[in-house]
Formats: structure tokens, sequence, C-alpha cells
């Protein structure tokens, strides 16, 4: 089973990793001022990760397959890491769908 892990980045920011039940990260939130926020973000992936269109994949100028994950409103909520292949990306997609809903959330700022 997935889950939500919240740290804290060296300027003081919030930020979220989802990682898969094997430990790997599969998607990394923007800095949020607040924790708060931070939280909101994880909800936002919850509900957002189970319509596939809400995914933009991409190919960065290295070549390397990455995805975005986005809100109702455009705005990106969290992305992935850089893959080797589309293949890997479409997995990586596939694996935020499943692990997000039931995540469990680990606080590591406490």
């Amino acid at each position: 089973m997935g889950k939500f892990v919240i740290s804290k980045r060296a300027n003081g920011e919030f930020q979220f990793n989802l990682k898969a039940g094997n430990g790997q990260v599969i998607l990394t939130s923007e800095g949020y001022t607040a924790k708060a926020g931070c939280e909101n973000g994880i909800e936002s992936v919850k509900k957002n990760s189970q319509d596939e269109s809400n995914f933009d994949k991409k190919t960065a100028a290295n070549g390397k397959a990455y995805f975005n994950l986005k809100a109702g409103n455009g705005q990106i909520i969290g992305s992935s890491q850089m893959y080797e292949s589309e293949q890997g990306r479409d997995n990586g997609v596939s694996s935020v769908m499943e692990n997000a809903p039931s995540a469990t959330i680990e606080d590591e700022t406490v």
C-alpha cells in the first residue's frame, strides 16, 4: 500500500512524496509555505489521480519521459521522476492511480 510522506525542505517549505508499496517515490509535490497547504495538496492528489486526463505526459529535452498531475483548475499538484521510457512513465501513472486513493499519511515534520 502506498503512503504520502510530508517533509520539510531546506528552505523551510513543506512538500510531500507519494511512495508506492515498495518505497519508490512516484510523485513529488511543489513546495508549500504552510503544512495545511501541503495537506490540501495530498487530498487533491487523492481526488484528481482517479482521472487519467489529469495526467500530463511529457518528454524532457534529454529524451526522458515524465508526467505532471494537474488539479481541475490546471495547476500542477505533483510531478514524477524521470523515466527511461514512455512505458516506465505510463507505469508510473498507473501506480499513482492505484496507490493515491488509499495511501496513508506519514508526517516527518513532527
